[in-house]
């Protein structure tokens, strides 16, 4: 990361100085900043996932299917296979292109009727729609987009029994989940075994997946396609909104060149910026001065982007610094030299927007 690029962002973060490309936390967990390292750890076949709410998956049980985002290896990778068509980029604009443009203008019309309309609301009317199309919920009673803002809330609590805020959390995830299965995800599952279409929830039914695989499959896919696709429009509206150069360029440019914007401001401002994986052998990843080995330990392994973190995510601290982690383990391994002055970078601190 450059100042440059730091000086392009919406999202703020405090600078902390230079820091090393790689290293390990007090805490016994390593941090990797920087494209070749963490291609090199996510390619791996020696981590597992560690986030994304791999505690309450890890819960359910055994005949459960996990969702493609809790699964690992060639089991993960076969079924990104299998479900990639659905999202390649001819797909895309054959598929999607009409219906993505037909939602939009409908959302754009409800604007122009009453003159004004909060923004983070008008995107994720227009995520749902189109996300909705692509999985195949087709069938959802109204507030759909009331549950979702319901199970995806700007602060997630700890559910258990031991508290009365436990016991809060857990009967409200739990019946945030029964209420998109039962208006949402079960609709549409009736409706696609009768009439099978070519989406995703036909194909995990052709697949054999039971109803409750099928609406982690919905809520996963939901996440990936409906929150962060509202937090992406949001950002980028707001990068057009206060420049009007780049706003100037995007309205008259080609398609080609609206899409060139479009990917600077996805990688200015990407929507998940750390990622947490869990080693199980020894790993070895690029450093600064050569390969570095990462013991297999039970700690979380993060690696850290150049965006941000979702305002209010779990684990969040108050004062918007990076969340906790879970569980402090012994540090292992070899603790990598930092490079010298010249060639650190500066991680990016995530602050509150």
């Amino acid at each position: 990361m450059d100042r440059a690029d730091d000086d392009a962002r919406k999202i703020r973060r405090n600078r902390t100085g230079p820091r090393c490309p790689i290293e390990r936390r007090d805490d016994g967990t390593w941090q990797v900043r920087g494209y070749p390292t963490a291609r090199a750890v996510l390619r791996s076949t020696d981590t597992v996932q560690a986030g994304l709410g791999i505690e309450t998956v890890e819960k359910l049980p055994a005949r459960i299917r996990r969702p493609v985002l809790y699964r690992d290896g060639p089991e993960h990778r076969e079924h990104r296979r299998q479900t990639a068509r659905y999202f390649t980029s001819r797909r895309v604009d054959e598929h999607y292109r009409e219906l993505t443009e037909r939602v939009t203008h409908k959302h754009l019309d409800i604007l122009r009727t009453e003159g004004e309309a909060r923004l983070e609301d008008l995107t994720f009317g227009v995520a749902i729609d189109v996300a909705c199309g692509v999985i195949g919920l087709t069938r959802s009673r109204p507030g759909i987009q009331r549950r979702l803002e319901r199970f995806f809330p700007e602060e997630f609590g700890r559910p258990g029994l031991t508290s009365p805020h436990g016991i809060y959390w857990l009967l409200r995830q739990n019946t945030d989940w029964l209420r998109i299965y039962l208006a949402d995800v079960r609709p549409a599952v009736r409706a696609h075994r009768e009439r099978p279409a070519d989406n995703l929830i036909s194909h995990l039914i052709a697949e054999g997946c039971s109803n409750p695989e099928i609406l982690g499959e919905c809520l996963t896919y939901a996440a990936a396609g409906m929150v962060t696709t509202r937090e992406f429009i949001c950002v980028a509206a707001w990068h057009l909104f206060t420049d009007a150069a780049l706003r100037e360029r995007y309205s008259t440019g080609s398609e080609t060149e609206r899409l060139a914007v479009i990917h600077e401001l996805l990688r200015l401002e990407p929507a998940v910026a750390r990622l947490s994986r869990r080693t199980t052998g020894a790993l070895d990843v690029p450093g600064a001065d050569g390969p570095v080995t990462v013991p297999m330990r039970r700690a979380r392994r993060h690696l850290r982007g150049r965006g941000q973190h979702r305002p209010g995510g779990r684990g969040r601290r108050p004062d918007g610094g990076p969340p906790r982690p879970k569980a402090a383990q012994r540090p292992g391994g070899t603790r990598p030299p930092c490079p010298s002055e010249t060639d650190r970078t500066a991680a990016p601190v995530p602050t509150s927007r």
